[in-house]
């Protein structure tokens, strides 16, 4: 395709992944010409919407959680060759303004994208059979956005198509239960930067300067699958328990919210990244388990508190991505998340258990619930596998109109 001059409408598909919804697209009916893609994806979502914020003129939901495209093609030759069965870039679209960001990857919504590559023809899945005789397809994918190698795994129909609607799983921040999807984000260190630690630190100071005075802040800075600036919550709101989330809605929250943003950009600085770019790196605060907090039906308790913040707003569960990316972290002596796993582990015995700590298993509590993240090592001790459970549903197909 060349010129959009008399295109008012695009195939496409509206899915779910995880806590995110957004619009996929398959490249071939995108002009070749990339300067065009952004006028396009504006006009899907129905961006910018700067006096109401809620995307009412699109598809999108007024969050940043719902402003979300997908591009999905066949892989290049050599990346055929080694064994990727489809590539796809994300678009993370602004909402109040007109800013497209390529910089990260979307983990909710890579959860379902070779549900979609299957029900293109992009592919065809790689067949298994699970322990309880149940057929598996695996995609294998590559993201453009962070060049990284991503597989999903998910339930096949006898007609070899994603079966989403099993029962097996639910997860926080989504009611019911779906077929279970298996993410894995294959050697996730230094998505962006090339590095797991790009300061080679597991703790920065970064100062941050606010009505001519300066003070320190203690952040982790990781690349995992995303950029991240984890901090600690003593740091922002003096205490090693988490605030409740009502703190960032009220009256006093926009100096809160200034700090927060200030602490992320000054670590996107540290990182190589570009501060102004609002969707990376993500930042993080994280706590110790309340002490009043109740015990899954598992009877294995959370042993860490996280509250996210995408594009300046709190996140009502938590982005895979930076969930994933403080599961890897977690592994990491000295980095803020390892320090307080040890002080939890050691306070309570069952947080301990020895097949979850061999599985790198890491059990979190965001603002929806609870999400179990994993990574597994080599032994020179370089992230090899960082692996989360989450589930999707096709929502709809059909075209959108520009």
């Amino acid at each position: 395709m060349k010129s959009t001059t008399a295109l008012n409408s695009l195939p496409a598909s509206y899915i779910r992944g995880g806590t995110s919804k957004g619009i996929f697209l398959n490249r071939k009916y995108l002009p070749t010409d990339h300067s065009e893609w952004p006028s396009i994806f504006l006009k899907i979502m129905g961006s910018p919407d700067p006096e109401h914020g809620r995307q009412m003129n699109g598809m999108g939901g007024g969050v940043s959680s719902g402003s979300k495209i997908m591009v999905l093609e066949s892989p290049t030759p050599t990346q055929a060759a080694a064994g990727i069965d489809a590539q796809y870039t994300f678009a993370q679209i602004g909402i109040e303004d007109s800013e497209i960001d390529y910089s990260g990857n979307c983990g909710n919504l890579s959860s379902v994208v070779g549900i979609f590559a299957v029900d293109e023809g992009i592919c065809v899945p790689r067949q298994s059979v699970s322990s309880t005789g149940e057929t598996l397809g695996t995609v294998r994918l590559w993201n453009t956005n962070t060049n990284k190698e991503i597989h999903t795994t998910f339930p096949l129909t006898s007609d070899l198509r994603a079966d989403l609607d099993k029962g097996q799983v639910s997860i926080a921040g989504v009611p019911g239960e779906a077929s279970q999807i298996v993410l894995d984000f294959v050697r996730p260190g230094g998505a962006r930067t090339g590095k797991l630690l790009p300061t080679n630190n597991p703790v920065d100071q970064l100062t941050i300067t606010e009505n001519n005075i300066s003070r320190q802040y203690s952040a982790s800075l990781v690349d995992a699958t995303n950029p991240t600036v984890f901090v600690d919550s003593e740091e922002i709101f003096g205490s090693k328990y988490l605030p409740s989330e009502d703190v960032y809605a009220n009256s006093g929250s926009k100096v809160l919210h200034n700090t927060i943003e200030n602490i992320r950009k000054a670590g996107a600085v540290r990182m190589g990244l570009d501060p102004s770019a609002q969707a990376q790196p993500k930042i993080a605060i994280l706590g110790v388990p309340q002490k009043n907090s109740s015990v899954p039906s598992d009877g294995i308790p959370h042993e860490i508190e996280i509250q996210a913040l995408s594009m300046g707003v709190l996140h009502r569960a938590v982005p895979v991505t930076v969930g994933l990316c403080l599961g890897v972290a977690g592994s990491v002596e000295g980095t803020i998340i390892h320090k307080i796993l040890q002080q939890t582990r050691s306070a309570t015995t069952n947080q301990s258990d020895p097949e979850r700590l061999r599985q790198g298993l890491i059990r979190m509590k965001h603002p929806s619930g609870i999400m179990d993240v994993g990574a597994q090592f080599d032994e020179e001790g370089s992230a090899i596998s960082a692996k989360v459970i989450r589930t999707g549903r096709r929502l709809m197909q059909g075209v959108v109109w520009l």
